[in-house]
């Protein structure tokens, strides 16, 4: 771990002056997705991420000008596998989903969910070096056991504090291992609020923390002032809150987040969620009617296209001296 003699005080606790939160505060929001999101940590602003789950749901949220994604787990096993989020997916399925996702928009940061590092230090260290490989700004790593499940659903269990630690070491020696000197940001996750309590919640998460995780992210916090209270006791460490619909946490707005403390809001399922209404209704009415006249709302080929970048296609042909869409 790279450790300042002059500024580190504490040896049990990661210190990297490369990445100290002040060296990202000034200049133009770089190109690099990784060091764009540890801008953006460091300046003022909350940090709006909606859950993305497969390409057409990145291209609209793209389109609706957020400045940052997320990809959930739960919405990438769902639209992948069409499976419930209980450690169904593998880190293929969820690597290959972000290759797709970081390449729409390369700048674009996009935070990762990481499962629980998908196995020991090693496949924690794996992950690592594939999400930044695949245009990963960030990553999450919880604390449930391998057979995980989704952080909203009850019946969940966790490691002990130490095997917690270990895979937030892994992942941050991994990270620091990157050649070049890579800013790609380690998230720690706990999910042990709803099964030990919110105070041994914070205690992992400060040891996340010590152990070099750049952001805490405390899964099913229930009340306003469990969050603002969270918040303080990690402070200065920036702090996730993740909101589903109907979840655990209560449907916060992203204003009422950071009026609370929090730096990241994510919207886990709000693409597939939506999504599943939609498609379900389209297909109700295909049935019923024999036709897609109405579920298409007016939208015809080439208006889909254009929201997945045919323009840009047509634009590049053209430079490049092509007339294959001359006509489309």
């Amino acid at each position: 771990m790279a450790v300042d003699a002059l500024e580190q005080k504490n040896p049990d606790v990661y210190y990297n002056p490369r990445l100290d939160p002040k060296n990202y505060l000034e200049g133009e929001l770089s190109w690099n997705p990784a060091t764009r999101l540890r801008q953006m940590l460091a300046r003022p602003g909350i940090v709006v991420a909606p859950g993305v789950c497969d390409g057409i749901s990145a291209r609209c949220a793209i389109e609706a000008g957020f400045t940052c994604l997320y990809q959930s787990g739960a919405a990438t096993t769902a639209s992948r596998l069409g499976q419930p989020d209980v450690a169904i997916a593998t880190l293929n399925d969820f690597t290959q989903s972000a290759q797709m996702i970081c390449s729409l928009e390369p700048t674009m940061p996009v935070i990762a969910d990481a499962d629980t590092g998908f196995g020991g230090p090693a496949n924690v260290a794996r992950t690592v070096w594939q999400y930044a490989k695949a245009g990963v700004a960030g990553m999450h790593i919880e604390d449930q056991v391998q057979t995980k499940r989704c952080g909203h659903l009850l019946g969940k269990q966790v490691v002990s504090r130490e095997e917690f630690a270990t895979r937030i070491r892994a992942a941050v020696i991994a990270r620091d291992q990157i050649p070049g000197g890579s800013d790609f940001v380690i998230i720690g996750r706990t999910d042990s609020a709803q099964v030990l309590g919110m105070e041994e919640a914070v205690e992992r998460l400060k040891l996340a923390a010590a152990c070099g995780a750049d952001v805490c992210f405390i899964e099913g916090v229930r009340t306003a002032e469990l969050l603002k209270k969270t918040v303080a006791e990690l402070a200065p460490k920036p702090v996730l809150v993740n909101v589903i619909s109907g979840g655990l946490t209560p449907s916060f707005t992203s204003s009422q987040a950071e009026e609370m403390g929090a730096k990241i809001i994510i919207f886990s399922l709000v693409s597939c969620v939506a999504a599943t209404h939609a498609i379900r209704n389209a297909m109700h009415l295909l049935k019923k009617t024999g036709t897609d006249f109405t579920s298409a709302q007016g939208m015809d080929p080439k208006a889909f296209f254009a929201v997945m970048g045919l323009d840009d296609v047509i634009s590049l042909d053209a430079a490049a001296g092509g007339k294959a869409f001359e006509v489309v």
